[in-house]
């Protein structure tokens, strides 16, 4: 088994391959003056890994590449953070469904598809080979019992995050809780926990994306206000999009840290052994 990867996940590629006891293919990336991309795979195995992040156009255009240089073998994908996977519907007469154009794509010469804390699990019916999403959740709770909090809360922006949250709360058997928001009037908003008090505890939002940082910007606000002793964020997913990072650091956070399936400075947590142990399988 070889693994190669798209130039958003090396260090991840890095990370699996170590874990999987293999070696990494030397993949040779260029781009010709018309802006034209050339992907060329040095070494090949029976059985190759396809590490991949998709974040931006560049990067799915290098994974269809790979895809069908690989043609003949047993290829793996992994996208640790699949791009459109949010855009799984059709609001307006005429738009696309992103996220199925994409998956279809995507499934062209892969054996298998293994996703990380995908937004939307139902995407994954849009593949057209067995696809499985894992979660990191564990090592999100793994990452927070490092911390050695007296007694943390661990909070979801919105309901929709609430089954994330309570898998990592389950690690340390914490509480947790989700905000719940409540419109004062046209352009003001309350956000508070919906069951437990903040008052003098060390907060912690997680979520599986941090895009812009609005959400967890507005919810560190209310926390403070509301007594909290400290408030961090940790996802899996650290976009930080239009100046994320700077408006969660301006906020206050006493720390913040995302996961390796995009790689950031604040990426201290790491995909790579729960993608290693479902490629084993």
């Amino acid at each position: 088994m070889k693994v190669i990867y798209a130039e958003t996940s090396q260090l991840l590629a890095t990370r699996v391959a170590y874990c999987l006891g293999c070696r990494i293919a030397e993949v040779k990336y260029n781009t010709f003056p018309d802006g034209e991309q050339y992907v060329r795979v040095m070494n090949f195995d029976d059985d190759m890994v396809i590490v991949a992040s998709t974040v931006d156009s560049r990067s799915i255009l290098q994974v269809l590449l790979m895809l069908d240089a690989c043609e003949g073998k047993n290829t793996t994908l992994v996208l640790p953070y699949m791009g459109y996977a949010r855009q799984d519907k059709r609001f307006n007469e005429g738009e696309p469904i992103s996220a199925r154009v994409l998956a279809r794509v995507l499934s062209e010469g892969a054996s298998r598809i293994f996703t990380v804390n995908i937004h939307t699990p139902s995407v994954l019916g849009y593949f057209k080979c067995p696809a499985e999403n894992l979660t990191i959740a564990p090592k999100i709770g793994e990452h927070i019992q490092t911390l050695k909090l007296a007694d943390p809360l661990v909070l979801a922006p919105d309901d929709g995050a609430w089954e994330f949250a309570k898998s990592v709360a389950t690690i340390g058997d914490w509480d947790c809780d989700h905000f719940d928001k409540t419109r004062l009037s046209g352009s003001e908003v309350k956000m508070a926990p919906k069951h437990l008090d903040a008052n003098g505890r060390d907060c912690i939002l997680v979520d599986d994306i941090i895009a812009t940082g609005g959400s967890m910007t507005t919810a560190a606000g209310m926390l403070k206000k509301l007594g909290a002793t400290s408030v961090r964020a940790a996802g899996v997913h650290g976009l930080f999009a239009n100046g994320g990072y700077v408006k969660l650091m301006q906020a206050g956070f006493a720390d913040i840290v995302s996961s390796d399936t995009i790689e950031r400075e604040c990426s201290r947590v790491t995909a790579s052994t729960v993608v290693a142990d479902a490629i084993r399988r």
